[in-house]
């Protein structure tokens, strides 16, 4: 397929108008119509319907984008590692880790290797964790972030920390007056809950499972971040990952000690075939010790 056809269609899709994706590529409008009839023409079927003056995208069309996206993405990261290494830039570092991550771990060590290291600089692909599973093959960055259970043979594991799950709630509930939140306290109470991929809710489905009890579920999400979110206006208890809820906190959320113990193992993870740089090295470093000093605070 023509390159920039591709790019053109990218550009409309993430714009939503002609207008837009001109604008993006620096072209004029009818040149990017062009381009888009020509891809329309090659694919062989419709990409878009036309309503009054413009242009909206077929089922087809938003299909095809997500594979679009993902080949040009891996084109934009082949050029731009062919421009850091003819201009010798050794201090780059392509990190891969969850969002809430980056706010409690990832920015003060960035913060730190740019005072010490100027040149360097960094891209950051946050992914939740079950789209880190997928992207481990890939081997598209230098350094990850993750909790266990990771299983690939592609990567190298380090530990770096552990931290505690925790009861998340707004300050009205009943339960914010405890000390200290059990199980036994929420074998009625509606909970926002993460999805069933995910290694937290596994976690607490097999608590449950073992006092024999289910999970009251309100609500559902693979977004620890929402959960605490949505606990914290009122709509329900949540137990989450400790860096979780304390990278979501709002003025009326309280955080609990959660009962019985649920331990979450936060690892470093390396592509196994690629050489670290110095700048990988250290900032391995200063995201550890960030990780240890939030855990011993928690």
């Amino acid at each position: 397929m023509n390159h920039k056809s591709l790019l053109a269609f990218r550009a409309f899709m993430e714009g939503g108008s002609v207008n837009d994706a001109a604008e993006r590529l620096h072209r004029t409008q009818p040149q990017v119509s062009r381009l888009l009839a020509s891809l329309e023409d090659e694919v062989g079927f419709s990409l878009f319907v036309r309503k009054g003056r413009r242009l909206n995208p077929t089922r087809e069309a938003r299909k095809l984008y997500s594979q679009v996206e993902r080949a040009l993405s891996s084109l934009d990261e082949v050029e731009n590692e062919a421009r850091r290494i003819k201009n010798h830039q050794r201090s780059h570092v392509r990190i891969l880790t969850a969002p809430h991550v980056t706010n409690v771990l990832v920015a003060e060590a960035i913060a730190t290797l740019t005072e010490e290291t100027p040149q360097f600089t960094a891209t950051i692909d946050s992914r939740t964790r079950i789209d880190i599973d997928i992207w481990l093959g890939r081997e598209q960055f230098d350094i990850g972030i993750s909790v266990l259970p990771l299983d690939d043979s592609s990567i190298d594991i380090e530990p770096m920390t552990s931290v505690n799950a925790v009861a998340v709630m707004h300050k009205d509930n009943p339960l914010a007056t405890h000390a200290e939140i059990s199980l036994e306290d929420l074998i009625d109470e509606p909970l926002v809950i993460n999805s069933p991929r995910t290694v937290m809710r596994q976690r607490i489905d097999a608590l449950f499972r073992k006092k024999g009890a289910s999970p009251n579920i309100r609500l559902e999400t693979p977004n620890g971040v929402i959960a605490c979110e949505l606990a914290a206006r009122g709509l329900g208890v949540s137990i989450a990952d400790g860096f979780v809820a304390r990278s979501s906190m709002r003025p009326d959320m309280v955080i609990r000690p959660f009962s019985p113990k649920l331990t979450l193992d936060y690892v470093l993870f390396f592509p196994r075939w690629r050489t670290r740089t110095q700048s990988v090295n250290r900032l391995a470093e200063l995201i550890t010790l960030s990780a240890q000093r939030v855990s011993d605070e928690s």
